[in-house]
């Protein structure tokens, strides 16, 4: 039961994606990694409050991790900002979906965080093969191959001279790490 609605969750929030962006995925990165930067921070303040309620200092590394995943989407997104350029429109629904998500997985991660691991460790799935056809896109010419932004660069310990395909080889890996770790979190380790 906990797969089935993780995955239809999955399959409902990459058809509004879908629906929204089609083949713009520098827009699309923008508006999901706001989105993404939600689970890592609402499971990591959730984790920190029962540690203080159940006065146990077992959860450090959990909810670092959790933070760090958090902190790590978010710097996807101020990539992307710098590369999509974000109009008004696209503003408002990232503040939309934000707020929207973030109450749902708030209350999804009360009622079973299982399910909201499993959940978030599809979506990075998503991610990862999103970003792999939006590298394809790059490779083939068809979406220019753009500087990678400074920002990106001094994170990754990039060379001065990289690309966005760089970028993206990058923020994917990072995503496949993600949905890694989220798969572990939902089959219980770690808690």
């Amino acid at each position: 039961m906990r797969k089935i609605f993780a995955r239809s969750m999955t399959r409902f929030f990459r058809f509004v994606a879908d629906t929204f962006f089609a083949k713009r995925y520098g827009h699309r990165a923008v508006v999901l990694e706001t989105v993404a930067g939600v689970p890592g921070m609402v499971a990591g303040m959730l984790l920190h409050f029962t540690s203080l309620r159940k006065m146990k200092t077992g959860y450090g590394a959990t909810i670092r991790e959790l933070l760090s995943e958090a902190e790590n989407e978010r710097m996807h997104l101020m990539f992307f900002i710098e590369i999509a350029q974000p109009n008004f429109f696209e503003r408002m629904l990232v503040v939309i979906a934000q707020i929207s998500f973030g109450l749902f997985y708030l209350l999804l991660y009360l009622i079973d965080y299982k399910t909201a691991h499993k959940m978030i460790a599809y979506f990075e799935e998503e991610a990862v093969l999103s970003y792999t056809e939006y590298l394809a896109l790059v490779e083939s010419g068809v979406t220019e191959n753009v500087a990678a932004p400074k920002l990106a660069i001094d994170y990754y310990g990039m060379k001065p001279e990289a690309r966005l395909i760089d970028l993206i080889q990058h923020v994917r890996a990072d995503e496949q790490h993600h949905s890694e770790v989220n798969h572990r979190f939902a089959e219980g380790r770690d808690f």
